[in-house]
């Protein structure tokens, strides 16, 4: 299904004057403050968050799934329904493919496709953590840190593939996470599968194409419990150091344990030039993989602070310099509209971290005036800054209001209809 330009419309004018009073009283704030609205607005308007391929079928748990209905079928599907986001938010102009579970049989096809629906091709995922039907070798006990070196080439030619089909598709990255680790003691020499899985990524990395990324990510625990053989922002850190420029960290909010300083993590990873990108999602105990902003919103705006005032200070372009996605898993939600709300929630964060004073803060910091840096921060958090998300979005030809225009529209009933009721998701 696509979503008609006259639809849009249509919203827009039914929704028109309350958004201009609205705009007007928050525009209004922004004056007294002396802040540049349309240089802001321009700003919000210019980010964009990619979609993952996996991210729109309804997600599972080890005790089941529930798909409800309408599913994408197929890759060319999958581009469709992030198509039709985009339309909506206008911030969502690109998809981040899963190999093998969305592997572009066609890629000219595939790339044309994207292409009318104005999607680029994001960060390849290369899927080393689960046995696929046509496997040699199994995963069990690891993949890159296999005690088995024939395991380790079979992991290694598949991300050497993954990048390969990224290449045909018009990608400049890949993401490498591993379940690579242990859960009793003594099961693993850890100096071994850490030299093991560092010769393995060297490989890897020399097959990269001039101007790419290699995204290294880690992960506190899951699916294994006593260790993980990149389980941390240090570990990460010290495989990309060792790889090379081209190699970099990539932060995932879920893979930390509770309570991490998940800010002082990206602001000391910019400084020393190593943050690749994010994959936004939100949790209350782990990796749970839920709605960007529904469980801690004043976390992910500290850590839009530190995003901004780090890439400021390298003079990184805030749109383009880092990977963004969304990476969350839509159990009991629909999945388009669980990422319409993650979207939302990421622009309203970053636009509220635009809003602080940096020269303030500056000051207090360096004078040691808690109170008041307390208060800086918190003056730009508490702003409402939903009018000018929804400006930025008219602007760029989107719908005020997305999440309404997706169900004023029936959206899942007509790919139910379309798709029918029992389809499940490629890959999921």
């Amino acid at each position: 299904m696509k979503i008609q330009q006259q639809d849009i419309a249509k919203q827009h004018e039914q929704l028109q004057q309350e958004h201009r009073e609205a705009f007007a009283f928050q525009q209004l704030q922004l004056d007294k403050k002396d802040i540049d609205t349309d240089a802001l607005i321009q700003k919000i308007g210019a980010f964009q968050v990619a979609i993952p391929s996996w991210a729109l079928g309804t997600g599972g748990t080890r005790f089941g799934r529930f798909p409800g209905g309408g599913e994408p079928r197929s890759l060319e599907e999958k581009i469709e329904d992030v198509g039709m986001l985009h339309a909506l938010n206008r911030a969502s102009g690109a998809i981040s493919l899963h190999i093998p579970w969305d592997i572009p049989k066609d890629a000219q096809a595939i790339k044309q496709l994207a292409d009318s629906l104005d999607l680029r091709f994001d960060a390849v995922n290369s899927n080393t953590f689960q046995d696929q039907a046509d496997q040699k070798l199994s995963y069990k006990f690891g993949s890159l840190q296999h005690v088995d070196k024939s395991v380790r080439e079979q992991a290694i030619a598949h991300n050497i593939d993954v990048i390969k089909y990224g290449e045909a598709l018009g990608s400049d990255a890949i993401t490498v996470w591993l379940s690579d680790g242990s859960s009793f003691p003594g099961q693993l020499n850890f100096r071994r599968a850490f030299q093991n899985t560092y010769e393995s990524l060297q490989e890897i990395y020399g097959a990269l194409p001039e101007q790419w990324k290699m995204f290294v990510e880690y992960k506190a625990f899951e699916p294994n419990f006593y260790s993980m053989t990149v389980g941390d922002w240090g570990q990460s850190l010290l495989y990309a150091n060792k790889l090379g420029d081209q190699a970099y960290t990539l932060v995932d909010l879920g893979h930390h344990l509770p309570n991490a300083n998940i800010e002082q993590i990206v602001a000391l990873l910019l400084m020393e030039g190593k943050l690749g990108g994010f994959h936004f999602n939100d949790s209350k105990y782990g990796d749970d993989d839920l709605t960007v902003g529904c469980i801690k919103p004043y976390q992910l705006f500290l850590i839009f602070n530190e995003l901004i005032e780090g890439m400021d200070a390298r003079g990184m372009d805030h749109t383009t310099d880092l990977g963004w996605m969304i990476d969350a898993s839509h159990n009991v939600k629909d999945p388009l509209e669980d990422l319409l709300q993650s979207v939302e929630a990421i622009l309203i964060a970053y636009a509220q971290a635009l809003l602080v004073d940096r020269k303030a803060l500056n000051e207090a910091q360096l004078s040691n005036d808690t109170v008041s840096c307390q208060e800086i921060l918190q003056d730009a958090y508490r702003t409402d800054v939903r009018a000018l998300v929804a400006e930025a979005r008219h602007r760029n030809g989107g719908a005020l209001q997305p999440l309404k225009l997706f169900r004023d529209l029936e959206v899942r009933n007509s790919l139910i209809r379309e798709r029918g009721s029992k389809t499940v998701a490629t890959g999921l």
